[in-house]
């Protein structure tokens, strides 16, 4: 829905009073904001510069620039002594996260060289130099006071991987949150009957990510599935062969009509412009779309694949989810307990349908199904592993006002898995296999969650803070 790219901001801050009295501090610290700039920019090119704020006119000014570019983060770099006066009405007026900046120029002050100087001016223009701390009480005390919530990252502007690390993870927070608030989210069908816990308040779901979401007849799945050429067919099969390990006692018939649903469903996203996808549908009596919905899993595993995520059941909540994983770049795949290995200490986790197959642990294969269990049809599954590895778990939780999330970070690991056409995969955390189920159960998720590749906590805890939502780690 959005070309802009996310738009960050960024202004330092000092007091005018000392230029006059200190030659070429004032020069000394633009030139620091420009090292932020540089290293800023490197990791998002769209940065919004204010410069060196240092009175109350040039902060009304930057929270003008600030609104008018339509900034959604601000990194704020304390570069010497400031008086809060110069800061507030700059984030008063664009109203958006504040991260501030508490980094010194260099690890520490040269305490011999600096004793060693002989004009106690210079020397006290030098210390201002390395002053950067001393006004992060006072801001935070005015933020505090005025309601802006604000973070800091205390650091060194030079050599200092974990400070410069931090900042790229609150960049790549901020764009997650820009792709959720323009994020289309298709609902196809209707809910599982009787699955509770899956129900949810869409209006909710605006007021915690943005976006927008689109109602969507399984009738118009079905309508373009009888546009689609014979052309268009045999391409798509071959890319199902391409990825996929198409085991030889899949159906040719059954391959051919997951072939025109996957291409009908490419021309159903680009008609309503998703990002991504919950979906349920039944089909009883209607051979039309029983077809359409029984032919749909590879089609959304490609999807799922290619920047759309796919959630089955219609679990919408999960949909976010997913979305979220992959907009990190770790994936997102939907899933459920499937059992306990209590020999190995581990909890198998899958589900039927699609899967996100570029996080598979080597190459999904596709697997007839003469039922798919607890629902109508039959046909061609996806059955695959996530990758061996560092693994996170998101669950976007619903609970009596309002939404929050629920993560854990654990390990794939290799071992047998269910060849039953599902997606399952062996997950083994850090708590042991008995507390992880017990006290991610206790917070009361639904019984779906999205599983990324790589452990993203902070990342995640990061995206809450942006969005204003609770976020728990279970481990």
């Amino acid at each position: 829905m959005n070309k802009s790219p996310l738009k960050i901001g960024l202004f330092g801050i000092g007091l005018e009073t000392y230029w006059p009295q200190f030659s070429g501090l004032k020069e000394r610290l633009e030139g620091y904001l420009n090292t932020v700039h540089e290293k800023l920019s490197a990791i998002h090119p769209s940065v919004v510069n204010a410069g060196l704020v240092d009175n109350a006119d040039k902060a009304f000014a930057a929270g003008r620039q600030f609104k008018t570019e339509d900034v959604e983060l601000i990194f704020l770099y304390v570069t010497t002594y400031a008086l809060s006066a110069t800061v507030l009405p700059v984030v008063q007026r664009a109203n958006v996260p504040v991260i501030v900046l508490n980094l010194a120029p260099e690890a520490a002050i040269d305490y011999a060289a600096f004793n060693a100087m002989t004009d106690r001016t210079k020397m006290t223009g030098e210390w201002l130099a390395y002053c950067s701390a001393c006004p992060v009480p006072e801001i935070a005390n005015v933020f505090r006071r005025t309601g802006i919530k604000f973070h800091q990252i205390t650091g060194i502007l030079h050599n200092d991987p974990e400070c410069w690390n931090e900042i790229k993870e609150w960049v790549e927070a901020a764009k997650v949150a820009h792709i959720m608030f323009y994020n289309r989210l298709g609902c196809m069908g209707h809910y599982y009957s009787g699955m509770l816990d899956i129900y949810t308040d869409l209006t909710q779901q605006y007021a915690s990510f943005g976006g927008h979401i689109e109602l969507i007849e399984v009738e118009e799945l079905a309508s373009l599935r009888k546009e689609v050429t014979s052309n268009e067919r045999e391409d798509r099969l071959r890319v199902f062969y391409e990825a996929f390990d198409v085991q030889k006692d899949c159906a040719e018939e059954e391959l051919m009509k997951a072939a025109v649903t996957s291409v009908a469903l490419d021309k159903l996203v680009q008609r309503y412009k998703l990002g991504s996808m919950a979906y349920y549908y039944k089909g009883t009596g209607n051979p039309d779309n029983e077809e359409a919905i029984a032919s749909i899993i590879l089609g959304n595993s490609l999807l799922t694949a290619n920047g759309v995520p796919v959630a089955g059941e219609y679990e919408i909540k999960n949909a976010q989810a997913m979305k979220i994983m992959d907009s990190f770049g770790a994936g997102g795949s939907f899933t459920e307990y499937y059992a306990m290995d209590f020999a190995d200490d581990v909890v198998l986790m899958g589900h039927d349908g699609p899967g996100h197959i570029r996080i598979a642990e080597g190459k999904p294969k596709v697997r007839p199904l003469g039922v798919y269990h607890g629902k109508v049809g039959k046909g061609v599954s996806v059955e695959m592993s996530v990758k061996n590895g560092p693994v996170t778990l998101l669950s976007v939780v619903e609970k009596a006002g309002g939404l929050f999330l629920l993560m854990a970070e654990g390990e794939s690991v290799p071992g047998p898995i269910l060849q039953i056409g599902n997606t399952n995969s062996r997950y083994k955390f850090p708590i042991g296999a008995r507390k992880f189920v017990n006290d991610w159960n206790s917070y009361g998720p639904a019984h779906h969650c999205a599983v990324g590749v790589g452990h993203i906590a902070s990342k995640i805890e990061k995206l809450g803070a942006l969005l204003n939502m609770e976020v728990i780690k279970v481990c």
